[in-house]
């Protein structure tokens, strides 16, 4: 396979060019949603540790978490994508692996900002044996485990009705050297969310295309909230990072680890 940042194997999901486009173009986001998060974690008394950011992307939300004076590990299962968070945040730690199988060490916080718990990038990210139930209760395990009492786990999903069920839309995007033409499509049966990517970005005198399939399982916040608090957690669920409102078919959840005492 081929190697990428670091001697890792290049994966299919965010190539050089998809990952430098969303770094240039699409980084609101990120952006609106760290003030927020910080805030949160100041109300919360943590103003040090460590924070684990899965599927961190860029490095946009670490830079802002490094600044703030916390410890960060990055982690993306995009080797385009952690290098230019590598070049961005130098004193940060990155790894690329998937977040559904990465070792979570000891932490105050773990984040997964832009849907990254949605994403089905690998075997592990679908549905257990059972088929129907979701996928990211072992996750949560383990992020209870790691992280340390009064610790918060951050982060966002895509709902179900995004778009009208079984219709395609299709937008276009464009910056200075690159655009990019989006197809969606929406199975409410599968709950399984379609995003076809055509990406061409100017290199020279050209224009390089490049082709990616994501495809993401939908999930509604209020399930993802009682396995939570199945676990142990204190969950919030919110329609907006601060006075950043989401998008439509999103919602941010944070869910607290109370300490023993609070029991």
């Amino acid at each position: 396979m081929q190697q990428g940042y670091g001697g890792h194997p290049v994966s299919s999901w965010y190539n050089e060019d998809l990952a430098y486009i969303h770094d240039v173009g699409f980084c609101d986001y990120a952006l609106q949603a760290n003030s927020s998060i910080l805030a949160s974690l100041a109300q919360q008394g943590i103003q040090h540790g460590l924070v684990v950011e899965l599927g961190c992307g860029s490095g946009l939300s670490t830079q802002a978490f490094a600044q703030a004076g916390y410890d960060v590990l990055g982690v993306d299962i995009s080797a385009a994508m952690i290098a230019i968070a590598q070049a961005r945040v130098p004193t940060a730690q990155f790894r690329v692996a998937s977040l559904f199988q990465t070792e979570i060490p000891p932490c105050q916080v773990v984040v997964a900002i832009g849907e990254c718990f949605n994403y089905l990038f690998d075997a592990v990210s679908d549905v257990d044996s059972t088929g129907d139930r979701s996928s990211l209760m072992p996750l949560f395990q383990r992020i209870y485990t790691a992280l340390v009492e009064d610790g918060l786990l951050i982060f966002d999903i895509v709902e179900p009705g995004q778009i009208t069920p079984h219709i395609s839309s299709r937008n276009f995007t464009e910056g200075k050297d690159w655009f990019v033409l989006v197809e969606k499509s929406e199975d409410p049966e599968q709950r399984i969310l379609t995003r076809r990517i055509i990406t061409f970005r100017q290199i020279d005198d050209y224009y390089r295309r490049s082709d990616e399939v994501h495809r993401q399982r939908l999930y509604f916040a209020s399930e993802l909230a009682t396995e939570l608090a199945s676990i142990g957690f204190q969950v919030q669920i919110s329609r907006h990072y601060g006075q950043y409102e989401l998008p439509p078919a999103r919602a941010a959840l944070v869910a607290h680890k109370p300490s023993r005492s609070s029991h």
